[in-house]
């Protein structure tokens, strides 16, 4: 199942490219961008990671940190970071992807007719309070980090 809007966000330690242990908690009193996508470097992942990296700025400016959770190993977060110019941090979820499954963004459903087994690609919204404040489970990867600034009044 998938966390609702107004659930506490489930907490979560996972790894960064750099092998450093980054937790949600470290972000109590911030808002944080929890996004999952199947694959670095792929187009519609790399859109959406641009589409992030475009707006820094406006995230920066409301000091709301990002954090893009896949499955993939911190190597190939450290060439899609570098490949992209990403400013955010990249996590990875490894199989049976424990951090996804609790947020629902992990499993099997249909996709173009068949059934896929993986990583789905929903966005949260997580406030200062640790709460979901925003929950797309129908990402648009070009435009969902302005349709977030826009859904938060910021943009």
């Amino acid at each position: 199942m998938t966390p609702q809007v107004g659930e506490t966000a489930p907490p979560f330690t996972l790894p960064d490219a750099s092998g450093q242990s980054v937790s949600l908690a470290d972000f109590a009193g911030q808002r944080v961008v929890v996004y999952f996508y199947p694959k670095d470097d792929t187009p519609g992942c790399t859109k959406e990671a641009c589409s992030f990296r475009d707006a820094w700025s406006a995230f920066e400016k409301h000091n709301i940190k990002v954090l893009g959770i896949s499955k993939d190993p911190a190597s190939s977060h450290t060439r899609f970071t570098d490949k992209y110019q990403l400013p955010f941090t990249l996590l990875t979820d490894g199989e049976p992807c424990p951090v996804a499954q609790a947020y629902g963004s992990y499993g099997v459903k249909q996709f173009m007719g068949r059934e896929y087994t993986g990583m789905f690609r929903y966005t949260f919204v997580v406030d200062p309070e640790g709460r979901l404040e925003k929950v797309y489970t129908k990402v648009k990867t070009e435009t969902m980090a302005s349709q977030i600034l826009s859904d938060l009044g910021l943009g």
